[in-house]
């Protein structure tokens, strides 16, 4: 009776696997057709115009009978929001990617920015890193659910979200401020993971379970205006400079956190002997600082991901060759970890100046800090166990993000909230990856991506 119980089973399962199976050769061409057509419409952020982007999303879904509303304060900067529904027994799983992108310096590009250009295996375009890869694969998620008619435990709900670039109060916002019901969920899927390539071969995915927050601040120093042929004490410009230097050689403490240290762990074991003797060290005492050292050197990811960073990005003062300038200004790009104690941390940062001269300018705290999501739960779970489908041979790696996405709200109301994406060629990652002229990801690696997203869908929300 038990063998028997047990073929009926594996019957059922290959059974249900057979029903959802989907066609991929002919999926990954429409999936290319809807990206390049986003690619396609300008969505630089400013000023947006996100809402020509929802808009063709829109048209889509709603071809395939799937319901998607426009949200937002703005007519040009709309959200959208489109839901299939569950039978309810678990709560939702919203899937997101966000439609506006950075600008471009056409003039540094050797393509078309906006012309989702195939070429050579890569489709290049502003936005195929960053997000529209998401927006790509969370729309086919949607139209295979339907056209599946895949039995659903939980709603799945799309959002293709405008103002991710700078937080806008036209985007996530206002959908977490005014329409929370409409996006309330368990989990989410969005940007932010990826993944490492070598020579083809997928080494390793990531998934960005938590994310640094920015808490950036002014520096500004004041002094004395004059004539530049005599030299002052307090010129603003000098102490400023001295501030600057102080502030950029300060390496605040390393803190170690459960997804940097499971991350450190993990790495270590798919690494050479030699890195995984500093990715297994910087958990022993005696042996960190060599190696905090070393990566500020040759991997500045690792060091980053280790500590509150600060990066000074911008200095601003004077305004004739000749003329002592009476005030003078930094920007500093500081990402915090998640539980740093920022009223203790801008004190030392004063100490570390050590001018009585400067003034530490905070900005109001509007992008909200956050626990990181768990990696012991069904989603983690399911994204590990999905991974080894689609991605043999490679390993999961929980990943803390140095960038900003806008899971932190989501994390902040306590939804269990994952970034992923595309593996890439471990080359090409800070080359040709989020931000960068000639922006590209590989036309394989898209595909993949989404299979990943499908699967990964159906086995948290397929009854």
């Amino acid at each position: 009776m038990r063998q028997l119980l047990i073929l009926i089973c594996a019957a059922g399962a290959i059974g249900a696997a057979a029903e959802h199976s989907v066609d991929w050769p002919k999926a990954n061409r429409e999936t290319l057709e809807h990206f390049q057509a986003l690619l396609r419409i300008d969505t630089s952020n400013p000023p947006g115009n996100e809402t020509a982007a929802a808009e063709y999303v829109k048209r889509v879904l709603e071809r395939e009978g799937i319901h998607a509303v426009l949200l937002g304060p703005d007519k040009t900067r709309l959200n959208l929001v489109a839901r299939i529904r569950g039978n309810g027994s678990k709560r939702p799983l919203l899937i997101m990617g966000h439609t506006d992108v950075v600008g471009v310096q056409r003039e540094k590009w050797t393509v078309d920015p906006f012309g989702g250009i195939l070429k050579g295996g890569y489709i290049y375009g502003r936005g195929v890193t960053d997000d529209k890869d998401n927006v790509a694969a969370g729309l086919m998620v949607m139209l295979l659910l339907r056209r599946l008619d895949v039995p659903l435990a939980r709603d799945v709900i799309f959002v293709a979200e405008s103002g991710e670039e700078g937080f806008a109060a036209e985007g996530f916002r206002y959908l977490v401020e005014r329409h929370w019901p409409d996006i309330e969920s368990e989990y989410a899927l969005a940007e932010g993971g990826g993944g490492q390539l070598r020579n083809g071969k997928p080494r390793y995915m990531t998934v960005a379970a938590t994310e640094k927050v920015g808490r950036g601040v002014r520096l500004v120093a004041r002094g004395s205006s004059g004539h530049g042929s005599v030299p002052r004490p307090d010129n603003a410009i000098a102490h400023l400079a001295q501030a600057v230097a102080r502030a950029s050689s300060w390496q605040p403490p390393m803190r170690l956190n459960e997804i940097t240290r499971t991350y450190f762990e993990r790495l270590g074991s798919i690494s050479s002997p030699e890195q995984a003797r500093r990715y297994n060290g910087i958990l022993i005492p005696d042996r960190a600082p060599e190696i905090e050292s070393y990566f500020r050197q040759h991997e500045l990811t690792h060091n980053s991901i280790l500590r509150t960073s600060i990066s000074p990005n911008i200095i601003k003062g004077g305004f004739r060759g000749n003329v002592i300038p009476s005030e003078a200004e930094a920007y500093l790009d500081i990402r915090a970890l998640p539980d740093e104690d920022m009223d203790r941390f801008y004190k030392t940062l004063k100490e570390v100046v050590d001018d009585p001269g400067i003034e530490i300018v905070a900005p109001p705290r509007v992008r909200p800090a956050a626990p990181p999501s768990r990696i012991d739960n069904e989603m983690f779970r399911a994204l590990q166990t999905v991974q080894r489908r689609v991605y043999p041979g490679a390993i999961t790696l929980p990943d803390m993000l140095t960038g900003a996405t806008d899971m932190a709200p989501l994390r902040a109301k306590g939804v269990q909230a994952y970034g992923i994406g595309p593996l890439a060629e471990e080359a090409d990652a800070l080359k040709y990856g989020a931000h960068t002229d000639d922006e590209r990801v590989s036309e394989a690696a898209l595909y993949k991506f989404a299979e990943l997203l499908w699967n990964t869908v159906v086995e948290v929300s397929g009854r």
